[in-house]
């Protein structure tokens, strides 16, 4: 039996037993060395050839990850460890850094107990470093750093020992006042990382070294032998005397929780079910006899499988025959037809997988990333990932040649379900099909996967910016009527506060119109400014907007609330000023005139006259176009920096901040996401390719009053629209 597989049979034994089981992913900003990193501990472990460890990138098995060298998809590896005498499981997600892919990190973070943070100890903390420790933080992940590319330090920035230590002081500390800013308030303190206890280890993943504090006792070397090694150009022996997997799986080991641990504290944050059910104790427990939930964090579509579902086992036991629900789909029972262990693009089959474990599952053909799998019909749902960022940027797509149009049709359908974070809009009356990303790589890569992996040929649009609409004051209350004259609503729209934002935007205020915990929210909504009035009326959170019934004793209205919350989320869905999605908006209903007879107000008169009514209401508050900006870091040359903030203002930008350290001159600016397109390649011309930049997405603002009547007719016309929205006495007329 060769290594390989010897260490996959001991995998299969471990997996009983949660205790011996860690569950982790490597994040960190692009290009800072993750899927080095990992592909060496999956050598070191004994599941890869340790020569191609570091260039094979295992983990970036898709053709396009290779071709452009970054990470596109979270990929999935188990592998084994000895430690103090004890074989330990570990299921690793090695996760993107660009900011267009940062919904699989979040996706990643949900099936994970810990997290190595990887930084680059020549660029210290960066912007996706911030991102990506915020969104391990908000799932209650815990937190070890390693900091790569220390040879760096000293063969090309000539550092001694004394600096060298000072920059990884400073890169410690930026770690930690993040975890300090992020995490859940009771472990602020006890996962602050620190070299004493372990919690941080220094080395190169290209060339599979590293050290802690705890392996400097067990191999001898420390800070002086590394030094020195690394000047002589001696670091194939350092990679033997202190291995790289053995420093970073011992930390993970050692300082990062096991399932059952990390299930105790982590399940009140992912799950609002009732824990003293027997669903709620067994998942508290992370006992494999209780009933199975499991999370589907990722969708793979396997040309010869079909759809595996990859997902956290929070409870029970899977097992191959098992039926299972899929949430929204209780009266039909899935069939697990293939359990697998993932090695990046390997399967390795099994029997039966317990809780504690992540699992490949084929079968479950209605699930999508997101989904709660379980195997009693009811139970509650985990709580939806908020992701930090929305797509920004669409493309108008359609077919090439007529008779691929339904195949197209299905090839979007499992384009979205693959990657949650692209956004399919199929217009079956005028044939147009959207797909918006998060930016033009994201859209570039998915347009890429339609050619090439489905095999059909598209036409696309040049990239259209998503944006979004708002109001500026106080507008209404106007009325709506019913088409037949015998239903009148009046609402009162206004837009919301930067607090109530925040609630809808941390989960605080779910989505929908069932609240479990009503009188939380009351609370919540009247520190945050609402009257008590509103905050006990609150119907429906849609996106980034509110529906409050401020009405009082008005017969049948109980009735007809399902058909006005229909009308709110068409109208949240598509504002009256350019038919974009509306953003940060409380519509409050303040009267209503309603007939008797309930033949009288069905869903083809209600449903007009309240949209109309919110419509008229949002043209008396004065609408607002929002764009979506990015905010860019630029690091260039001191001489060059005249050219990049050139770049900048060409595209609206702001400068907001300009730092200097030695030669390098640092930009910080926010620049409209319109602005943005064929950025990468005008900063690499205007520089001479001598630039490091990146981007994070940072909300909308608004577009500037000169320029807003042209974006909108724009936008209209686009759309098949008049250039000239309706205004009130179109809607008060209706």
């Amino acid at each position: 039996m060769g290594r390989k597989e010897d260490n996959i049979a001991r995998a299969v034994k471990i997996m009983e037993d949660p205790i011996h089981i860690r569950n982790i992913g490597i994040a960190a900003h692009i290009d800072h060395g993750k899927t080095t990193l990992s592909d060496n501990l999956i050598a070191g472990a004994g599941m890869m050839s340790e020569e191609l460890a570091g260039k094979q990138l295992m983990l970036d098995f898709d053709e396009q990850e290779q071709a452009r060298g970054i990470t596109i998809n979270a990929a999935v590896a188990s592998m084994v460890h000895t430690f103090e005498n004890h074989d330990f499981l570990i299921n690793l997600i090695d996760t993107p850094g660009h900011v267009d892919f940062g919904g699989d990190v979040t996706r990643a973070m949900r099936a994970v107990d810990g997290v190595v943070i990887v930084v680059d100890s020549v660029e210290g903390v960066m912007p996706q470093t911030e991102t990506v420790i915020r969104q391990a933080l908000r799932e209650r992940v815990k937190p070890v750093l390693f900091i790569n590319k220390v040879d760096r330090l000293i063969n090309e920035l000539r550092l001694n020992e004394d600096e060298m230590q000072k920059r990884f002081v400073r890169v410690i500390g930026d770690v930690n006042r993040l975890i300090s800013k992020y995490a859940p308030t009771e472990f602020r303190t006890s996962w602050q990382v620190n070299v004493q206890e372990g919690k941080v280890a220094f080395g190169s993943a290209y060339n599979n070294w590293a050290i802690s504090a705890l392996s400097m006792n067990r191999t001898k070397v420390g800070f002086k032998d590394i030094y020195n090694m690394v000047k002589d150009g001696k670091q194939k022996e350092l990679a033997k005397k202190s291995q790289l997997h053995e420093v970073i799986l011992n930390m993970v080991i050692r300082h990062l929780p096991n399932p059952k641990e990390a299930q105790n504290y982590r399940i009140h944050q992912i799950w609002r079910g009732d824990y003293e059910s027997p669903i709620g104790k067994s998942m508290l427990q992370c006992d494999w006899n209780g009933p199975v939930a499991m999370m589907i964090t990722k969708i793979i579509v396997d040309p010869h499988a079909g759809e595996i579902a990859v997902g956290r086992i929070f409870s029970g036991l899977l097992k191959k025959g098992t039926e299972l629900y899929i949430n929204g789909s209780a009266n039909q029972k899935f069939k697990v037809q293939l359990l697998s262990l993932m090695v990046g693009p390997d399967r390795i089959q099994v029997d039966e997988i317990s809780a504690g474990n992540i699992a490949a599952v084929v079968g479950l053909k209605s699930a999508i990333a997101g989904s709660t799998v379980s195997s009693i019909p009811d139970m509650d749902l985990f709580e939806p990932m908020v992701h930090y960022s929305e797509p920004v940027v669409t493309l108008a797509i359609e077919a090439k040649h007529t008779a691929d149009l339904p195949k197209l049709i299905e090839v979007l359908r499992t384009v979205s379900k693959a990657d949650p974070s692209i956004q399919v809009d199929i217009n079956q009356e005028t044939g147009e099909h959207l797909i918006s990303g998060m930016g033009e790589l994201h859209l570039e890569i998915t347009l890429y996967r339609i050619r090439n992996d489905h095999k059909v040929e598209v036409q696309t649009s040049d990239p259209i910016v998503v944006y979004r609409e708002t109001v500026d004051k106080t507008g209404g209350p106007f009325e709506g009527k019913s088409p037949n004259k015998h239903n009148k609503f009046y609402f009162k729209v206004e837009p919301l506060s930067e607090e109530v934002l925040q609630l809808i935007r941390d989960n605080r205020l779910p989505q929908g119109a069932k609240f479990k915990d009503k009188k939380t929210i009351i609370e919540l909504l009247q520190n945050a400014g609402f009257s008590r009035e509103e905050a006990r009326g609150l119907e429906m959170v849609d996106g980034m907007n509110i529906m409050t019934d401020v009405t009082k004793g008005i017969q049948y209205l109980d009735e007809t609330m399902e058909l006005l919350m229909d009308s709110f989320k068409e109208v949240t869905a598509r504002g009256p000023l350019a038919n974009e999605r509306v953003y940060g908006v409380k519509m409050s209903l303040v009267d209503a005139k309603l007939h008797e007879d309930s033949i009288h107000r069905g869903p083809a008169q209600v449903i007009p006259a309240g949209r109309n009514s919110m419509y008229g209401a949002m043209c008396q508050a004065k609408r607002v176009l929002l764009e979506p900006i990015q905010k860019v870091f630029i690091n260039v040359p001191v001489d060059l920096m005249g050219s990049a903030t050139n770049e900048i203002q060409q595209r609206r930008g702001v400068i907001e901040e300009m730092n200097q350290e030695g030669e390098e001159m640092t930009i910080v600016a926010k620049v409209p996401v319109a602005g943005m397109f064929g950025f990468a390649s005008a900063i690499r011309s205007a520089t001479g390719g001598k630039v490091l930049w990146s981007s994070e997405n940072s909300g909308y603002q608004r577009v500037p009053l000169e320029l807003q009547k042209d974006v909108v007719a724009k936008i209209r016309e686009r759309k098949g629209l008049k250039p000239e929205p309706y205004d009130e006495a179109y809607y008060a007329g209706l």
